[in-house]
């Protein structure tokens, strides 16, 4: 389980005074606690799932790399530095990345499979995706593959 995964890693980081990583992983920790307090509040299950913990992981990745974007503009290279060094330690916790040529397979397959012909079937190929393939693909570009596919 992902959950197990990244608190033995937090051990680890810690024996081997890494304070980045140990920072890094005690924020994504944070996070996943979070998760779970909310998900307890709502009557769910009390355990965040690996795709819950993807989820969160993807978010923080988005979020760095927007950050380490401002902080290139604004000239601050100890913060950009700081920020990409944060994403490289959260995406090995990730599953590996599909390729474009990956996606467009799998979305025309989704397509033929479900005989979609219009744009009102892009629901269910972006719910499909997520289910399957959370953490795995950019949904941004698996959004405009679709379009492109079904709008031929």
């Amino acid at each position: 389980m992902l959950k197990t995964k990244l608190k033995d890693e937090l051990i680890l980081s810690m024996k081997e005074k890494n304070q980045l990583r140990v920072s890094t992983l005690r924020m994504i920790n944070a996070s996943i606690k979070d998760l779970e307090i909310s998900q307890r509040i709502n009557k769910q299950t009390e355990d965040a799932s690996d795709n819950d913990i993807i989820g969160i992981l993807v978010k923080m990745v988005k979020q760095r790399k927007e950050s380490a974007e401002t902080y290139k503009q604004g000239n601050r290279d100890d913060l950009y530095k700081k920020e990409i060094e944060e994403i490289k330690i959260i995406e090995e916790f990730l599953p590996k990345q599909l390729s474009e040529d990956e996606i467009i397979k799998i979305i025309e397959d989704l397509i033929s499979q479900n005989n979609i012909s219009d744009i009102s079937g892009m629901g269910l190929i972006m719910s499909e995706l997520k289910k399957k393939y959370s953490g795995q693909l950019d949904l941004g570009l698996a959004s405009q593959i679709i379009k492109d596919r079904i709008n031929f």
